[in-house]
């Protein structure tokens, strides 16, 4: 067996912080949310700041088939879920120069479908079987016990998918340090009690203390309980999941654990998200030269079919179908400015099944006003943020958000609820003082269809004073989210718990 990357190790890297980065998907490889984007941007940022990071994925079919003949075999592995032994497979992820490391089992992980559920939708029966493995191979590669001749000193897992492994090592006597991130505390990975017996778990995690969650079993559970640092994508939700409202059941252990959680905000890819260089757009643009915009908005009307306007606000919402984002709010606050033919509006992602239905009959009712784009397509994402004016994220909850950063980034001005990542990312604009404003958005409280259209009523009253509007867009294009910060915030991190 090979050992991961130590042909040229030099006394130089091994003196280096050692992580091991779990998650469940990764930016370009397989993707259904922000996850995936973080999971990619951290650990090239964590790499470029000197650490010695490996990110570790499940070897779904998808990435071995976009990694054809870029893989190498590592060797093989013996788990206590799996009836023959299980394969590890290294490469790089594309894009990047992170090292990569694939648990290639074909029987959990080689299927048709997303990574947790089947192409009907549905979730896979056996996610608990599935994702315990991958935790149990996470553990054998923590404890330097796959062969790979690599030992981290922390170990980095991301929501539920992961969460068993910081309660499995906690079982070791001799283990490296664990951080759990929250990325979405409303997925918890809560299964039957009998799920317990299928997975094997050991007797010493089945209590109050471990993974087990009002007679249930909790995956999230065992990364909260257990890790020595907790941490969230946004100093606000740190804070929101401590509630009634956010902490879904688990509010009281976050404030129990409330000395070893913390929020570190999310950046974004400023490379991958540039309009001055982006190859999915059709024209570049920047704060020096802001005239590209204009033909990314015409380009984007043609692609939905709208009417060619460039004085009418092009209105824009990317994300899941889901009532989290409040795609239901848009719905019912949209029609009004479309009767009125104030605004045109376009929409991109896929969710749930009654809320893709609403949207398509949005756009069957408004033909020439409302573009519809149910699915998902990352180039189209990035046409849609160049071409809008404005930006929709309306959402109930918000442990982070990317997309409003995006939008800030391409200069599509977001009108967003105040919670979470949202407000701590998006200033508030005050259309009453515009000529001293420091503001790079519109911000509403209620979660309400009324207080979203008050404030989409807000930012067209800004739109309609071109030099004010003008300002706000410099001034949105010119905020620094790049996950530099953030990363220097994890190594900090990191250092304080291997010291400890």
């Amino acid at each position: 067996m090979r050992a991961l990357g130590s042909t040229r190790s030099t006394q130089k890297k091994n003196n280096r912080m050692k992580i091991l980065f779990a998650s469940s998907e990764a930016h370009p490889l397989i993707k259904t949310g922000g996850l995936a984007d973080v999971s990619a941007s951290l650990p090239s940022a964590l790499r470029s700041l000197g650490a010695d990071i490996r990110l570790i994925l499940p070897a779904y079919r998808p990435i071995l088939d976009k990694l054809n003949g870029q893989l190498d075999p590592l060797g093989f592995i013996t788990l206590t879920d799996a009836s023959a032994p299980v394969r590890l497979l290294g490469g790089i992820l594309p894009g990047s120069e992170v090292p990569l490391i694939l648990v290639d089992s074909p029987l959990h992980f080689d299927r048709a479908g997303d990574p947790y559920r089947a192409t009907d939708g549905r979730d896979w029966q056996d996610n608990h079987i599935r994702f315990a493995l991958f935790s149990r191979a996470l553990m054998k590669i923590a404890l330097d016990d796959a062969g790979l001749r690599w030992r981290p000193d922390i170990v980095h897992c991301n929501d539920w998918q992961t969460g068993l492994a910081p309660a499995l090592l906690t079982l070791e006597r001799q283990r490296p340090a664990t951080v759990f991130t929250i990325h979405n505390l409303a997925y918890q990975g809560i299964f039957p009690a009998n799920a317990r017996e299928e997975i094997h778990l050991p007797p010493a995690l089945w209590n109050h203390n471990g993974v087990e969650f009002h007679g249930r079993l909790s995956f999230i559970k065992g990364g909260l309980s257990a890790a020595d640092r907790i941490t969230t994508v946004s100093p606000t939700y740190a804070r929101e999941i401590r509630t009634h409202q956010f902490g879904y059941g688990l509010e009281g252990l976050l404030t129990h654990r409330s000395h070893v959680l913390s929020g570190i905000l999310n950046g974004i890819d400023h490379d991958e998200w540039d309009p001055s260089s982006d190859p999915h757009l059709p024209a570049h643009y920047s704060t020096d030269s802001p005239g590209g915009k204009a033909d990314c908005k015409k380009a984007l009307q043609a692609h939905f079919g709208l009417e060619m306007s460039a004085d009418t606000p092009l209105v824009a919402h990317v994300g899941r179908m889901v009532g989290q984002k409040g795609v239901d709010l848009i719905l019912e606050a949209l029609p009004p400015l479309l009767d009125a033919g104030r605004i045109q509006f376009v929409i991109l992602g896929n969710g749930e099944r009654n809320l893709e239905w609403d949207v398509r009959r949005l756009a069957e009712r408004y033909p020439s006003l409302v573009g519809a784009h149910i699915g998902y397509d990352e180039a189209l994402a990035h046409r849609i943020e160049a071409g809008a004016d404005i930006f929709l994220m309306p959402s109930r909850f918000e442990p982070c958000g990317l997309n409003q950063m995006y939008s800030l980034r391409y200069g599509a001005i977001p009108v967003v609820r105040r919670t979470g990542g949202l407000a701590d990312t998006v200033f508030p604009a005050d259309e009453n003082r515009p000529a001293g404003d420091e503001g790079t958005g519109i911000l509403f409280d209620a979660p309400t269809a009324e207080a979203l259209r008050n404030a989409l009523e807000s930012a067209l009253r800004l739109y309609g004073s071109p030099a004010t509007w003008g300002d706000m867009v410099r001034r949105a294009m010119s905020q620094d989210f790049s996950w530099t910060r953030s990363a220097r915030e994890y190594l900090d991190l990191y250092a304080a718990i291997t010291r400890k």
